[in-house]
């Protein structure tokens, strides 16, 4: 039966779908696609991607000086998150069992699942990274973000491969070493695959830099996304209200079967962020429908 569709924009919409994982009906129709999310949100489930949030949203909660992780989690229930790539305040790093073991209890009790854990350095000290790749192995972390030393990547290589927890560069806006994609790019080039970069769409935007064009650049070597906007190359908004192009940045991820965390991450109004992290997520799923739907 004949679709009526270009056959190259149908293989386009096969690839989009492949990549919105449990959603393949997306591709071929809008009542479908309409069940399908119909289905997710009742279930709290943000297919096709695992959407999520870097819990330095929530950093703005504390109690005794500290950042209060209770209260982050019972939020983020509150917002129908099931993700995390965690901020180290909330869920600091340790090596004692007890301790990983009531970590992973706590979560486990409010229904996050944590995908990747960072900001954290990485030098040409292998010791020195060790302790984070023995957190991530213990945690179940499916990969950590990273700010690296430009001498640290032969190391890298070796220990990537030797815990097989992939990498990501996070790209931390303008006077970062990190700042630009080309940057980037060269830095991981001829290295360990499992080296990327953590795409945080709010700061390539600050450097001038298209998020859309970093994840086309870095393909399967994304790790991690810091899903933020920001307008003019200088104020951070909630999504949707900056100069992020969303829907392509979704095609782009969904084409290479991106499989982390797309982490929301709002840094404005850390005291009392819910209700502008909940308009984020109001425009992601808008977002999510228009990318599988076109």
């Amino acid at each position: 039966m004949s679709t009526g569709m270009d056959p190259r924009d149908w293989t386009r919409r096969q690839m989009l779908a492949a990549g919105c994982a449990a959603v393949g009906a997306m591709a071929i129709g809008g009542a479908a696609s309409a069940a399908v999310r119909a289905t997710d949100e009742k279930s709290g489930a943000d297919e096709p991607f695992k959407l999520g949030l870097q819990s330095y949203s929530l950093r703005g909660y504390r109690t005794a000086g500290h950042a209060d992780t209770a209260r982050a989690l019972k939020v983020s229930g509150e917002l129908g998150i099931h993700y995390w790539e965690a901020y180290p305040e909330h869920i600091p790093l340790t090596h004692n069992p007890q301790q990983i073991e009531e970590r992973q209890r706590q979560l486990k009790e409010a229904g996050v699942t944590l995908m990747g854990y960072g900001v954290v350095p990485m030098s040409k000290n292998a010791e020195a990274n060790r302790k984070y790749f023995e957190f991530a192995r213990a945690m179940g972390l499916k990969y950590l973000s990273i700010s690296p030393d430009p001498d640290a990547f032969d190391v890298l290589d070796r220990q990537v491969e030797e815990y097989g927890i992939p990498l990501g560069i996070h790209n931390h806006g303008p006077g970062d070493r990190f700042a630009r994609i080309e940057t980037i790019e060269k830095a991981i080039k001829d290295h360990n695959p499992k080296i990327g970069c953590c795409v945080d769409t709010g700061h390539f935007l600050r450097s001038r830099e298209d998020p859309v064009h970093a994840v086309e650049v870095f393909g399967p070597r994304v790790y991690g996304v810091h899903l933020k906007d920001v307008k003019d190359a200088k104020t951070f908004t909630v999504l949707g209200k900056g100069d992020l192009r969303t829907v392509d940045l979704l095609k782009a991820l969904a084409k290479n079967r991106y499989e982390y965390c797309l982490a929301i991450e709002y840094e404005e109004n850390p005291e009392a962020p819910e209700a502008d992290i909940r308009a984020c997520i109001t425009e992601v799923h808008r977002a999510i429908a228009a990318a599988c739907k076109g």
